[in-house]
């Protein structure tokens, strides 16, 4: 049914529901892990979600194992927030993490040729970009060993074998999207036009194909940065950039994006500088040949009295203020005794004035422009101010205000991101 080859000697976690088709999995591979030396073990979620049920399938997972000596870990989603469907898929992702970082070199789970064919219908049907084509392919540690069989030869297999496994109610209803793909579309589908769901998987194995290739060019080229507070893309080819721009999207977890979508951010790539758009709660700022990509930009209204700020980061940005000279690192230094006692720690405001050190004063706005700081990191620079008075625009200058000079008593060092050199 598989070929182990691939994976010999390897170590491997199958994600077992107690379903047909990860018990044909897990079944398969224990009955020639030795003839490959693949190293197996296994994991059960129980999501809570169906109570008494899906406690009796992690029960009837865990008899399973221990029968065979299967090392099995168990996560249980205890989780106090409403038990939705994606929220249960980012929790599986996070289980597959541990076990991944506990030893497993690989998680398996028992995707088939069927499902590959109702996630291709499915990104279809909500007009993904061509990339929704390549259906499920394996995705670094994540593998699928089964992808490549039908549900026919998977239940082939269970009823040749005596393949013991529970059936999961909620797979049999049309509450969900991809039942009703999987109940009734695809069953048409394939009256219609025999082989369907074998079509279906040549042409995502075309797709990811291509998708590997335009992957390639993306790194090659460089056309994405990430940092911290955001993803740049460089502007290029349409049919690059779009793609570059759906990993950018991946990268902050959504996943409700259109090709509408993409087609503006391409447009926003060859838009003047300060454009912007906004939309899956991310914002793109037209950067000149290139745009950034964040998380939604709100200027936080925090405002922590200068002197009790003894926080090591605000907004999630990292500032430290102290007495004592850092032995290396960017850093600012000030004259503690200019700082009034009415200073705060925030963010900017409509009506901030800076004036440069050993230089004119000018809206902080201008002084920004003036500095080329990219528009996504201006409401995310920690700034020390006196009213509308910016004493420290922390990680790039001082205020010519706060300068030490001979008759200095005090000197306080502020030590920050240095967003001079964040592109």
């Amino acid at each position: 049914m598989i070929d182990l080859s691939v994976y010999a000697n390897r170590r491997i976690c199958v994600a077992v529901s107690g379903g047909r088709d990860s018990m044909a999995l897990l079944n398969f591979i224990y009955t020639h892990m030795r003839e490959h030396g693949i190293v197996l073990s296994a994991l059960n979620c129980d999501h809570k979600i169906r109570g008494k049920e899906s406690k009796a399938d992690s029960d009837f997972v865990k008899k399973y194992c221990a029968e065979r000596n299967i090392p099995l870990t168990f996560f249980e989603w205890n989780s106090k927030e409403a038990k939705t469907e994606e929220r249960a898929r980012i929790w599986r992702r996070q289980c597959y993490e541990a076990v991944l970082n506990g030893g497993a070199e690989f998680v398996a789970t028992a995707h088939h040729m069927n499902d590959n064919a109702e996630t291709v219908l499915f990104n279809l049907a909500r007009g993904s970009s061509v990339s929704g084509l390549s259906g499920i392919y394996d995705s670094g540690k994540i593998i699928h060993p089964l992808v490549s069989c039908t549900r026919a030869q998977i239940d082939e297999y269970v009823l040749s074998n005596g393949v013991p496994y529970v059936d999961d109610e909620t797979n049999f209803t049309e509450n969900y999207t991809r039942n009703k793909i999987r109940l009734n579309v695809l069953p048409e589908l394939e009256k219609a036009v025999s082989g369907t769901v074998k079509n279906i998987y040549s042409l995502s194995r075309l797709a990811s194909e291509d998708e590997e290739y335009f992957k390639g060019q993306i790194e090659k080229r460089k056309i994405l940065n990430f940092n911290k507070f955001g993803v740049t893309i460089r502007a290029c080819e349409s049919v690059i950039f779009k793609r570059a721009a759906l990993q950018a999207i991946k990268r902050f977890k959504k996943k409700d994006y259109t090709q509408e979508h993409l087609k503006r951010l391409f447009e926003l790539s060859s838009a003047e500088k300060g454009k912007k758009f906004e939309f899956l709660g991310l914002t793109a700022y037209a950067e000149g040949g290139k745009i950034v990509l964040t998380e939604e930009n709100i200027c936080l209204p925090v405002s922590i009295p200068f002197e009790t700020y003894r926080a090591e980061e605000i907004g999630g940005v990292k500032l430290v203020i102290t007495e004592q000279k850092p032995d290396s690192g960017k850093y600012l230094k000030a004259d503690a005794f200019a700082i009034g006692k009415n200073a705060v720690v925030r963010f900017r405001r409509k009506g901030d004035r800076f004036k440069k050190f050993k230089g004119g004063e000018k809206s902080l706005g201008d002084y920004f422009t003036d500095e080329k700081i990219p528009l996504y990191l201006r409401d995310r620079i920690p700034l020390i101010a006196d009213g509308s008075c910016v004493l420290a625009v922390c990680g790039v200058e001082i205020s010519d205000a706060v300068k030490t000079d001979e008759n200095t008593q005090k000197t306080i060092y502020i030590i920050s991101e240095n967003f001079s050199e964040v592109t």
